[in-house]
């Protein structure tokens, strides 16, 4: 099932996953996003505004700090699951993230809604495909990445509320 967007969006996110797109967002975006989803309580983002990917703050413990780490990550919802894709746009290395979920499930994740706690999982099997498919219907760039990364297996977590 195919997301229709409108032109301009669809257009910014094939420059999100250009060579230079990657270059250029990946450098800046967090930068950018961060102040911006604590300014507007959760509710704007620039990846949200302009190429209509639903993004979250999602709050990991450092793997070898033990810090807590606040970073906005694209997220499928699967009711009351987010489902969160280890990309690192496309790069040969897992991002933070990866390892700090593998090393410290206990996550928290916030929106302009809600701010709880979750536990992260690496999906894998039909349960990852299933989800890779979904997330390459939101975000087409996830199948560039996926080249670009080579040997490396881009994660899948699954969030599942701690309370349930």
């Amino acid at each position: 099932m195919a997301i229709h967007r409108p032109w301009w969006q669809r257009l910014v996110q094939r420059i999100a996953y250009s060579r230079p797109g990657v270059w250029f967002f990946s450098r800046t975006l967090h930068h950018i996003d961060k102040p911006l989803l604590r300014l507007s309580g959760g509710r704007v983002c620039v990846a949200s505004l302009l190429a209509g990917i639903p993004v979250i703050s999602l709050t990991t413990t450092g793997a070898k700090s033990g810090q807590p780490r606040t970073l906005p990550v694209l997220a499928l919802s699967d009711g009351e699951r987010y489902v969160v894709i280890a990309s690192s746009w496309g790069r040969k290395r897992h991002p933070a993230c990866y390892y700090n979920l593998r090393a410290h499930p206990t996550t928290t994740v916030s929106t302009a809604k809600t701010s709880a706690e979750y536990t992260a999982r690496e999906a894998d099997g039909e349960e990852r495909d299933m989800y890779w498919r979904r997330a390459n219907e939101i975000y087409a760039g996830f199948a560039t990445y996926e080249r670009t990364a080579g040997e490396r297996h881009i994660g899948v977590f699954v969030l599942e509320p701690k309370n349930s």
